[in-house]
Parts: structure tokens; C-alpha cells; sequence
């Protein structure tokens, strides 16, 4: 295998910055004119640290007809996965989390009157013909630009020798100081960086004085180990210092996700991320690079902490992270919390798809003090279930589970609970329950998972291809337009893991 040519590298991050859509005139089906070490479908040597699952089974109703999990509105995984499958690698099957593909994209919900609406349908299984799929939906209210609650934002930079890398800090940067141009002049600002020692490079600053943020920002510098713990805690006293009763007070960190000094220790840190969210302070993870990732940390801490983690990969993500979808780092609706009751007379097996680490206890749906996930204003959240009918379609649309969710519209308020009865129509086919089962699909195929059915690559590019007319920013093709330039080694491989 050759080595990569400076100029062949230049070349391929300055692509990356500018856009994450895959470039098939590339030779070998990606970005570089060579694999980084390795064969292309062997995975792209590096640290990066996945926390290993197995997907979820099915579960006999007759046995237990409830399942509760909380929300998750990350969009990581998808991004991750997008960034390797571009390059003609593969992404490590424990990278691959498919509620975080599902909820990557934007589904077409109706628009809730109050602070969270739900819907939910029942459809064919299409790589089971004998099975249903049922698809729950929830969405955020949406919140307009005027309306959003004025803004208390520390920004966290990780500033050491491991983001000394094209695609990591100038990214970094390039995405916070797009994040300055959309906010409102009173909101605030403050910017802390950490590698071997931890400082307040600039104090709590409104956003009117941009001039002078921009100008921290544009300052940053990589070198040194990284104190992540320390920095986190002096990032959430920051927080508190400027606390805006009512208002959006949020951390916004951005690392590669090498913790190596500092509170270390996942418990630890955990603990003192759960005792901030307590009082009001959200954190939103973002996550640059390969290389030094510890995934399992990021997700494990953005969760605890009440907030999103995404991937950075190129500009085309941080645009849609604070632009496009800005309004989703304002949470609406917190401790979000769904439960299914199966009809065990008409359903006899179901299945979770995705949703491996957000999996509840029943009792838990009820109780108040269990932390769950938050939904950002205007956001859409997509579970889909894989239900073993007993009775199958007939002239009438009938029952067959109910649908409950259980969200605070404030932290420290009671609970508000949706009901919603879910009838099958499954002669229906709707464009919202076809995409969601194309991704799903495709995620199975990532993991190799036992429960992808017929499911294979023609399979998972038609239900794709017939779901876009609902694609207001052109997400939904550009994942198309990646399946349809995937190098003839990737097509094979998916091909060999969908024979299996």
C-alpha cells in the first residue's frame, strides 16, 4: 500500500472543510488516492475507544407487553459513520448506534401545540415479510429566532498537542465562530481552553462585542496534554457565574476526546456533569477527528449532562449543528421518557431497534428523579419497533399497543404525559416510515446484525430514494448520493454481510 502524498493530503482536508458529500471521482471511491494503512473495508487504524453492545432481542409479550427507553437525540454516530464510508473504510460496528442514524435526519411531524407532540404508525417490515414495523414519532416545538431564550454559552476548547490537526481545531474554530454570527447581540459568551493547565482565555462577553470573541477564538493554539476534568469543572462555575434565570445557559465543548489529565475517572466525572445538570447547566459535546476519540466517555457524559453530541467532520456538519439547526441546542422538553404496551393478543413478539443504552426499567416511567433525554426546539426524535403480529391486516385499522411519553417542560418540574392509541393501517406507506426503515436497515448492515432479515444495499437505496420529498436541507440525498458512490470493495462487503 502506498503512503498518502502531502500534497494528495493537503488537498483531501481542504475537501473536507468545505463540504461532507462524497467525492466520487476520487480513485478508490473516497477522498484519498490511497487508504491511510490497511485495505479500504479493514476500518481506519486508530485509538478511538467504542463501548461494545449487542442489539436488542425480541421480547415475548405475553411474557412482558411494556418497553420504556428515553429519547436520544444525538447525531454522532451518523456522522462518524459517514466520515469513514466516505474515505472507503468502515466504521467500527460498535460505532454504529442506528436510533443516532434515525435521529440525524429531520422527519415531516406535525407541528405539536405544546411543548412536545407524538405520533405513530404501523407499516410492512421489509426485510421481514411476516413481521410489522411501528414507527413512534415525537417533535419539539418549534421556537423562532425572536423567540429563542437569550443565551449564557461557554464555549470549552480543547487546545492540546492531539488537536494539532487540519480537521480538528481550525475546524473547531471556523464552527465557533459561525456559532458568533448567529446569536443575539445581548446573548454571552465566554472561552475556556484546556490542554496541560486550564484558563479563562475570555470572560463573559455579549455577543455585541464580537469583535473581541472572535479574536480569542481566532487566537487558539494547539500543544500540551489535556485536563479535561479540570476544565470541565471550571467551564460549569463559569456557567453558574453568569447564570440567566430562564434563559439558555449551556457549556458547548469541543475536543477530540482524549481525557488524559485531570478527574479521569468515568464516575467521577459523571457524577459531577449529573450535579451541574441539577442546576440548569446543559453541555454539548462536539467531537473532531480520529484518532484519540473515546467515544464511550463523550456519550456517556453529554447524556448525564443533559445536552447533544455530535460529530464535526466538516463544515457542511458544523453548519447544520449551529445554523440550520440551531434552535435544537434550546431544550424544550427534558427527561423524556418513552413507553410502548404491547396488545399481547395481536402482537407476540417485539424488538427495539437501536436504543441499546437508553433501554429503562417499566418502574422507571413513573418516577420523576430518573434522568432521561432532552428534545431541542423544533427537533424530531424516530424509534421504530420490530412487532411479531398475531393478527394481521384486515378491512379496519385496529390496535395494537399504546404509546405514552412523559416529559418536563422545565428540570424540577413535574412530569406532563401523551397518550396516544396505535392503530395498523399497513396498507399505508408513508414517505416518514420508509425512510426510517431504509436507515434502519442500513445500520443493521454496518453492525452485521442478526436481525437484518433480507435486508442488502438495493434494499436500503430504494426505500431511501422513494422517501425524498420531504428533505428541507438535502440530508436525506446526501446520504443516496453516498450509498450510490460506495467503492466496488464496500458494495462487496455489504453485499457479503447481507448473504449471510
Amino acid at each position: 500500500m502506498k503512503k498518502i502524498t502531502f500534497m494528495a493530503f493537503a488537498a483531501a482536508i481542504a475537501f473536507a472543510f468545505s463540504s461532507c458529500s462524497f467525492a466520487p471521482n476520487a480513485p478508490g471511491g473516497g477522498y484519498f488516492d490511497d487508504a491511510i494503512g490497511g485495505e479500504p473495508i479493514a476500518g481506519m487504524p486508530s485509538g478511538d475507544q467504542f463501548e461494545e453492545f449487542t442489539d436488542n432481542p425480541f421480547i415475548s409479550t405475553s411474557e412482558e407487553p411494556t418497553s420504556t427507553f428515553s429519547v436520544d437525540a444525538d447525531g454522532a454516530s451518523y456522522a462518524y459513520m459517514r466520515s469513514y464510508m466516505s474515505k472507503g473504510y468502515f466504521p467500527d460496528n460498535s460505532s454504529v448506534r442506528i436510533e443516532e442514524f434515525l435521529n440525524y435526519f429531520t422527519f415531516d411531524y406535525p407541528e405539536p401545540k405544546n411543548a412536545v407532540g407524538i405520533n405513530a404508525e404501523i407499516g410492512a417490515c421489509p426485510w421481514n415479510s411476516e413481521h410489522y414495523l411501528l414507527r413512534l414519532g415525537l417533535k419539539g416545538k418549534s421556537v423562532a429566532e425572536e423567540n429563542m431564550l437569550p443565551a449564557n454559552y461557554v464555549f470549552l476548547v480543547d487546545v492540546s498537542g492531539s488537536m494539532d490537526s487540519g480537521d480538528k481545531l481550525p475546524l473547531l474554530k471556523s464552527a465557533l465562530l459561525t456559532l458568533v454570527d448567529e446569536l443575539q447581540p445581548t446573548d454571552r459568551v465566554s472561552l475556556i481552553t484546556y490542554s496541560g493547565s486550564v484558563e479563562r482565555l475570555l470572560e463573559s462577553t455579549q455577543v455585541m462585542h464580537a469583535g473581541k470573541i472572535k479574536s480569542a477564538i481566532r487566537s487558539l493554539g494547539a500543544g500540551g496534554s489535556t485536563a479535561g476534568g479540570a476544565a470541565i469543572k471550571m467551564a460549569y462555575e463559569e456557567a453558574l457565574a453568569n447564570y440567566i434565570i430562564g434563559g439558555n445557559n449551556r457549556i458547548i465543548m469541543g475536543t477530540d476526546g482524549d481525557f488524559n489529565v485531570g478527574v479521569t475517572n468515568t464516575d467521577s466525572l459523571l457524577n459531577m456533569v449529573s450535579r451541574y445538570a441539577d442546576q440548569g447547566i446543559y453541555l454539548t459535546m462536539c467531537g473532531f477527528g480520529t484518532g484519540n476519540w473515546n467515544d464511550a466517555m463523550m456519550e456517556k457524559v453529554s447524556n448525564r449532562g443533559n445536552g447533544n453530541y455530535y460529530y464535526i467532520d466538516c463544515e457542511d456538519e458544523f453548519m447544520k449543528v449551529f445554523v440550520h439547526n440551531r434552535s435544537h441546542l434550546q431544550a424544550v422538553a427534558n427527561d423524556t421518557k418513552c413507553q410502548i404496551t404491547f396488545d399481547s393478543t395481536r402482537v407476540a413478539q417485539y424488538r427495539l431497534i437501536g436504543y441499546e443504552n437508553r433501554v429503562m426499567a417499566n418502574e422507571d416511567f413513573d418516577d420523576d428523579t430518573k434522568d432521561a433525554g432532552e428534545i431541542g426546539a423544533g427537533q424530531t426524535i424516530t424509534a421504530l419497533y420490530e412487532i411479531v403480529p398475531t393478527v394481521f391486516q384486515t378491512d379496519e385499522p385496529i390496535p395494537y399497543a399504546t404509546f405514552d411519553c412523559r416529559y418536563k417542560e422545565q428540570l424540577g418540574l413535574s412530569s406532563k404525559q401523551l397518550t396516544l392509541d396505535v392503530y395498523g393501517d399497513i396498507k399505508s406507506d408513508t414517505e416518514n416510515l420508509r425512510f426510517a426503515a431504509g436507515v434502519a436497515a442500513y445500520g443493521m448492515l454496518l453492525r452485521n446484525s442478526e436481525y437484518k432479515g433480507t435486508a442488502n444495499l438495493e434494499m436500503v437505496k430504494q426505500l431511501i430514494g422513494s422517501s425524498l420529498n420531504y428533505d428541507p436541507k438535502g440530508y436525506r440525498q446526501g446520504l443516496l448520493d453516498l450509498l450510490n458512490h460506495l467503492s466496488s470493495e464496500q458494495v462487496s462487503e455489504l453485499n457479503n454481510r447481507a448473504a449471510k
